[in-house]
């Protein structure tokens, strides 16, 4: 009896999620969480460098950027920053659902998460495929031509400013880092997806609302970092001077 009683308090005393060299689950927690947010700290700096780079750039070649930012299709941009926004809201659901120990709740956030994710990306999906109908990505097949010499519109008039060869060749500058900031944007879509589904799997076997939420907690930050990113690539890409 004296040795199932001790058994038995060892595995009070360790639960499952807790790993052998943390004293107890409230510092696992804790150094968990500092891991989460060093990590994030360094994709500020990384993304920090992107958005620098492109306001520097901006402001050298500011016509080709606007005559740039003019060739992306608004629309799509806003129903991505709605999928975005709403996914954020589902994946916080999901963490209070795991806090709360709602298993069902859970399971169904997390599902949400990743269709309105898959979302998001079939939209840039298409975006990107308009690029390569357009010539607009960098490289040997680019072309500044429909900058230089924009289509007509109903009247027979440029649907946007005409651009002097040597400006319009800085178009692929802004192409250069709309496909760099928006590739390594959906790079981090993508992981963030493949992440759910492992979560998902495990939530299903209620590994997630038994009082161990802090994967979910953790990962609904890297989350929402993700969506914030893009709540400033939205209005640096496709919102420049479009009056």
């Amino acid at each position: 009896m004296d040795s199932h009683a001790t058994a038995h308090s060892e595995a009070h005393e360790h639960p499952a999620h807790l790993r052998h060299h943390f004293m107890d689950a409230a510092q696992q927690k804790e150094s968990a969480t500092f891991g989460m947010w060093l990590f994030l700290l360094t994709e500020i700096m990384f993304f920090g460098g992107l958005f620098t780079a492109y306001l520097v750039y901006r402001n050298w070649y500011y016509p080709a950027f606007v005559a740039g930012s003019h060739t992306l299709d608004i629309k799509l941009g806003m129903f991505n920053t709605l999928l975005l926004i709403t996914s954020s809201f589902t994946m916080a659901m999901g963490v209070w659902c795991s806090e709360t120990r709602r298993k069902s709740g859970l399971v169904w956030s997390l599902i949400a998460t990743i269709i309105l994710g898959i979302g998001f990306l079939g939209i840039k999906t298409i975006e990107y495929k308009e690029k390569f109908e357009l010539h607009h990505v960098p490289g040997s097949s680019f072309s500044a031509a429909s900058f230089v010499n924009p289509p007509l519109d109903a009247q027979g008039k440029p649907k946007d400013t005409p651009l002097a060869p040597d400006m319009a060749i800085h178009t692929e500058v802004y192409f250069s880092l709309y496909f760099a900031m928006t590739g390594m944007h959906a790079v981090h879509m993508i992981l963030g997806i493949a992440i759910l589904f492992a979560l998902l799997i495990k939530s299903a076997k209620g590994q997630y609302t038994t009082g161990h939420n802090t994967t979910i907690e953790l990962f609904g930050l890297y989350w929402h970092f993700v969506d914030i990113v893009w709540i400033f690539l939205f209005p640096l890409l496709y919102l420049i001077s479009r009056h």
